[in-house]
């Protein structure tokens, strides 16, 4: 189960309404506002996170500006930025490059492109590669999140040496990472979907493939075809490989956390014990000296080393959640999600209307949200009494909650997977990869947008909804 997505009950706002200035425009003024900074800074091309932090202040200010109750607006945002899954994420983050800091400095990277080259894959094939690689690694975990901080730090600098484009590059391990949040029965995206449609989560995933696997195949393709980028277009030195393949153990450490994830061990467990064998196996090969952990500049009287190093890798995307989930927490308070799901369940008649009516809601609650579970958890009563009335199957009720929860956060540049694979690539700083956008990594989505087109022509044909309904009669 994928710790990061998960949001205890204990977290949800009060019963006690934040009323705004304005109604129900001043309720989500703030979050505009913030969408349209983000739209901005994508357009623009700016590729660091920190730019978004700017913005988010801006929009709460705006909310503080706006709530008829300033102070418990304020509350309210400070009690989320405090919630636990917050923390979880930082932490997280922090040890993410950490870990990440340590593969690199033990020459993984080197060894990955001199073993790729040996075994002649470049250009799109290895971005195909990897595209499978983080798709097999998040289905087995279930933590979308997880892959992605661990394996984009592994992946992503070995373009410079493979011909592989950058951008096309952090695209497919944000869709592999993707492909494994949707399927894996372990996934908590899988767990509320099918939870909240009183249905088993074993038929979910098995009904879930006919939509998954055209998906997956399609961004599979379009990689290994549009992955390629010429040398002299990719204007970055080659990767020197002097470590040969010695830097392959390193592999030892962010294995290391994937297996303690699967046996369901906590995720900041996880990663220290990766960490603790990234330092271990470094030390042991010799790839890694002691004083290169930590050591004092003189000169400029500060602490360096791969440590702190990694430390401040999370610092970006750290300050941008932080800030992002007290924006939500302040329109979560309002009630505003609410009240527009509950305005819309009597406009559902037939079947198709039903389904159009539950991809609109949860699409409207994830964006509103900018979380997958909150967003299935949301909405997931009242689309379970909405398509149970209307004869939907529970098992097709709960793949449209998951896929349209596995597009749009995975697609926009505001949401926290996008965010975090943008701030992966400052690992390719240097080896002269260059920063990539959030807007472009999850343009480049391309199992994201594969999803979302499936799920629009299963709506719009009826694919999949009679034989949901007979697979569950059976049982």
């Amino acid at each position: 189960m994928d710790d990061l997505d998960t949001w205890n009950a204990d977290t949800s706002p009060d019963s006690d309404r934040l009323i705004f200035r304005g109604g129900i425009l001043g309720a989500i003024a703030p979050l505009g506002l913030f969408l349209t900074g983000v739209a901005w800074l994508g357009l623009s091309g700016a590729p660091d996170e920190r730019g978004f932090w700017a913005i988010l202040l801006v929009a709460i200010t705006l909310g503080t500006l706006l709530a008829k109750d300033p102070r418990a607006y304020s509350d309210a945002v400070i009690k989320g930025m405090s919630r636990p899954i917050v923390m979880l994420m930082v932490f997280a983050w922090i040890l993410a490059g950490v870990l990440g800091s340590l593969v690199n400095a033990g020459g993984f990277v080197q060894s990955l492109v001199a073993l790729a080259t040996a075994v002649g894959v470049s250009g799109g094939g290895f971005v195909s590669v990897a595209f499978l690689i983080c798709a097999v690694v998040s289905t087995s975990t279930g933590t979308s999140l997880g892959t992605i901080i661990l394996a984009a730090p592994l992946l992503y600098p070995a373009a410079a040496s493979l011909q592989a484009d950058p951008s096309m590059l952090i695209g497919a391990i944000l869709a592999g990472a993707t492909f494994g949040d949707n399927v894996s029965p372990v996934s908590d995206t899988t767990i509320a979907s099918a939870s909240t449609q009183k249905t088993d989560i074993g038929g979910v995933v098995r009904s879930r493939i006919k939509y998954a696997l055209p998906a997956g195949a399609l961004a599979l393709i379009l990689y290994g075809i549009m992955g390629a980028d010429a040398p002299e277009q990719l204007n970055v030195a080659s990767i020197n490989d002097s470590h040969g393949f010695q830097g392959i153990w390193m592999l030892l450490a962010p294995t290391a956390s994937i297996v303690m994830l699967l046996k369901k061990r906590h995720l900041v467990e996880s990663l220290l014990v990766g960490i603790v064998t990234g330092v271990v196996t470094g030390l042991a090969s010799g790839s890694i000296t002691l004083s290169a952990l930590l050591y004092i500049d003189t000169e400029n009287f500060i602490a360096k080393g791969l440590i702190l190093e990694g430390m401040e890798r999370g610092l970006g995307v750290s300050i941008f959640t932080i800030l992002l989930m007290g924006l939500v927490a302040g329109l979560q308070k309002s009630g505003v999600v609410g009240d527009w799901v509950g305005n819309l369940r009597n406009r559902t008649k037939s079947p198709q209307k039903a389904e159009w009516w539950i991809f609109g809601a949860i699409s409207g609650a994830v964006i509103l949200t900018t979380h997958a579970t909150v967003a299935i958890l949301s909405v997931g009563d009242i689309t379970n009494e909405v398509g149970e009335s209307a004869g939907i199957p529970a098992y097709r009720r709960a793949n449209l909650l998951d896929m349209a929860v596995c597009t749009y956060p995975f697609l926009f540049p505001f949401f926290i997977p996008t965010i975090l694979a943008a701030s992966m690539t400052i690992s390719g700083e240097a080896f002269g990869l260059p920063r990539i956008s959030p807007f472009t990594v999850g343009f480049l989505n391309f199992y994201s947008w594969g999803l979302m087109a499936m799920l629009i022509f299963a709506i719009s044909t009826g694919f999949g909804r009679s034989e949901n309904r007979e697979k569950e009669l059976e049982k």
